[in-house]
């Protein structure tokens, strides 16, 4: 019908437009540019044609670019007199101008269980954390990345969502995580076979929402997924999102990783409260956005965070609900027991209260594991992220306030 054509086009609309304006508001909290103090640029981050580029403004052939890229990515190497296939005076020429940039470690933990979490300190000083979280079950594991500097949400039950929002990491912040937990387990160069490494898995989990940040978290994707370099393949990277759902359809259509909703409460009255960001995309838009998403299958299934809190989301009223939210969406559900933090208002639900919930979505025929908290001693559980300087601030006031 005409209406209903009209009406789509309208939606559509304003949809890009609600783009733009995310889009242009990342843009207000952009990273510091990619140059040191001393004048020389850092090459990661860089896309292949603006690598091609830099060599050329330095009058060099793009293939530099080509090599530069394969020592860089697939080698892990960051000194340019490492580099054999190019020559010494070119190595000297580059070691001129150019840096192969990581992060600088503030602080490297390693709990009981094997989690091992950086504080990575950036050229502005700012900080993050990143967390990679071995599989209980298998030589392997996942690198919990962060996209931001603090958070924008204020999600209620999230330790890092008490941390405001500084800035946006660049994308080369983003993949010099990947790069840095790579050199901590000595696991370059990048392997040809697809044989597994420890850290064969990439999640988008950590601190910030990457869809308000999502030009700089593609650009970092794209160069993970380079087949010539880090070489990861889609199906091994999972970004985790509280329902940015313009950013969403975006996401799938350029990059099409594996998608994780963080959900977290059935209703809107409840999600509004605990998810705020629920006020401006409701679950029926979030769940509408979900079923868009490309290659969406029993073999590749959005997964859905939940987090279990105590009296508050964890009946098995609201797991029946949740059953019917899904259905007919290829879907898993992670249950996460809530990692309590100091002056959180919430209780981790019990385990009897766990159980029953995970029954009747398994009953309703929804994977639901019940997710192990790892690292806990160490603060790197679920929620837990959020940057040791701005600890020792809120301490700091404490101590002058009394």
């Amino acid at each position: 019908m005409p209406g209903e054509s009209g009406g789509a086009q309208v939606s559509a609309e304003l949809s890009s437009a609600e783009r733009d304006r995310i889009l242009a508001k990342a843009a207000l909290f952009s990273p510091p540019p990619a140059t040191l103090a001393d004048g020389r640029r850092d090459l990661v981050g860089l896309s292949r044609e603006e690598l091609a580029a830099e060599m050329v403004a330095i009058g060099e052939k793009p293939f530099r670019a080509k090599q530069l890229w394969h020592w860089m990515y697939h080698q892990g190497v960051t000194d340019f007199s490492r580099m054999p296939t190019i020559a010494k005076p070119m190595q000297a020429r580059l070691a001129e101008r150019f840096v192969v940039g990581r992060p600088d470690v503030a602080t490297e933990q390693t709990s009981t269980d094997g989690t091992r979490k950086w504080l990575f300190r950036w050229r502005d000083g700012q900080e993050v954390e990143t967390v990679y979280i071995p599989s209980p079950d298998e030589d392997r594991g996942a690198v919990c990345i962060s996209t931001q500097v603090g958070c924008t949400l204020s999600c209620t039950f999230c330790h890092t969502g008490t941390q405001k929002l500084v800035r946006n990491l660049g994308a080369a912040e983003i993949v010099g995580q990947f790069m840095a937990a790579r050199d901590s387990y000595g696991e370059w160069p990048s392997p040809k076979d697809g044989t597994a490494r420890h850290l064969s898995n990439i999640v988008v989990m950590g601190m910030g929402e990457p869809l308000y940040n999502y030009e700089n978290t593609a650009k970092a994707l794209r160069i993970v997924m380079d087949h010539e370099g880090i070489a990861l393949s889609r199906r091994r990277i999972t970004l985790s999102t509280s329902g940015v759902v313009p950013m969403m359809d975006r996401c799938g259509a350029e990059l099409n990783v594996n998608l994780a909703v963080s959900l977290h409460a059935v209703t809107n009255e409840l999600r509004n409260e605990i998810v705020p960001l629920n006020r401006k995309y409701p679950i029926e838009e979030l769940m509408a956005a979900c079923r868009r998403y490309p290659g969406a299958s029993n073999a590749r299934r959005i997964t859905f965070e939940y987090v279990m809190l105590r009296g508050v989301n964890d009946s098995p009223a609201e797991a029946r609900e949740f059953v019917r939210l899904l259905k007919g969406l290829p879907a898993k559900v992670n249950l996460i027991p809530f990692n309590p933090w100091p002056g959180s208002p919430y209780k981790t639900s019990t385990p009897e209260a766990v159980r029953a919930f995970a029954a009747v979505m398994e009953e309703g025929g929804y994977s639901s594991p019940v997710r192990r908290p790892r690292g806990r001693d160490i603060l790197a559980a679920c929620g837990q992220l959020k940057t040791a300087s701005e600890r020792a601030r809120k301490a700091s006031a404490k101590v002058d306030a009394a």
